[in-house]
């Protein structure tokens, strides 16, 4: 079956050919930015009119969630917009949508595992686009899986483990958030399921929650960052009313994968022995 992944140049996008490398997929195209261009929907139909995919897996998002305040339309076009476009080419040539979004589409106040038929209310730009897209996506298209997923990190791309393991050789000390609470995911683990989704040619539709088992703290990660790493440095816990950012973050956003493991049988691995092997990669 023909895969094509847009956004194939971001953290995602990379993980998902080192797994097809490593599952030995080799039907599957990673169409550069200009060609798989989101916003424009006239490249996108000459792009599935070449490929003819079974198979779409949207990587392409605004991800910059302190920007997107200030930036709203951009962040809008891509991720709202982008995702219909998407979801109308693959509407009209009969692809299956793979389709990544965020748990910042939840307001997260309360310390319960999320399901994915709680209500959604983001509380950021960034969280109220990617709802928007979900929107248009569910409206236009019904062959899709929306993933919500969270924190995540890789060896590629820019991510929390990459920054914690530079500042770390650049500072004795860092102050991270203590209170706010969530599950990390290893973007390789994500891409991993992804494929699982793709290879078991269920009919399931619809949307679905994926991370790393486990709960922590961006503390407590940045902490267990540095001690698998063995970098010595002094982690300080800071309060979010200490650190003032443009975005409003969830404080408590662990999702329930009860779901998505009972559909299609997916084992998640616990969260940091994924950050472990991702290390190891690093290292």
């Amino acid at each position: 079956m023909k895969i094509i992944v847009l956004g194939a140049s971001g953290q995602l996008g990379h993980c998902l050919k080192k797994v097809a490398d490593e599952r030995s997929i080799t039907d599957i195209s990673f169409p550069s930015e200009q060609d798989g261009n989101i916003l424009e929907p006239t490249l996108l139909d000459i792009l599935f009119e070449k490929e003819k995919p079974e198979f779409v897996i949207n990587c392409a998002a605004y991800t910059a969630v302190d920007k997107a305040e200030d930036e709203i339309d951009i962040c809008r076009k891509v991720n709202n917009d982008g995702a219909e476009n998407i979801a109308k080419v693959c509407s009209k040539y009969n692809s299956t949508l793979i389709h990544v979004s965020t748990d910042f589409v939840f307001k997260g106040n309360v310390p319960q595992l999320l399901v994915e038929t709680d209500p959604a209310e983001p509380e950021n730009i960034y969280g109220l686009t990617k709802l928007e897209g979900e929107i248009a996506i569910s409206k236009t298209l019904t062959k899709h899986f929306t993933l919500r997923t969270s924190w995540l990190y890789s060896e590629f791309g820019n991510n929390f483990v990459k920054t914690m393991l530079r500042l770390g050789k650049e500072r004795d000390e860092l102050g991270v958030i203590i209170d706010q609470a969530g599950s990390p995911t290893y973007a390789i683990d994500l891409a991993g399921a992804i494929f699982d989704i793709i290879h078991s040619e269920s009919s399931a539709y619809g949307i679905y929650h994926y991370s790393n088992e486990g709960v922590t703290s961006w503390f407590d990660f940045a902490k267990t960052i540095f001690d698998i790493s063995q970098v010595e440095v002094h982690v300080k816990p800071v309060k979010t009313v200490e650190y003032v950012t443009k975005a409003v973050r969830p404080a408590y956003s662990v999702m329930d994968k009860t779901k998505i493991k009972n559909t299609f049988g997916i084992r998640i691995p616990y969260w940091t022995d994924s950050l472990k092997e991702c290390i190891s990669r690093l290292s």
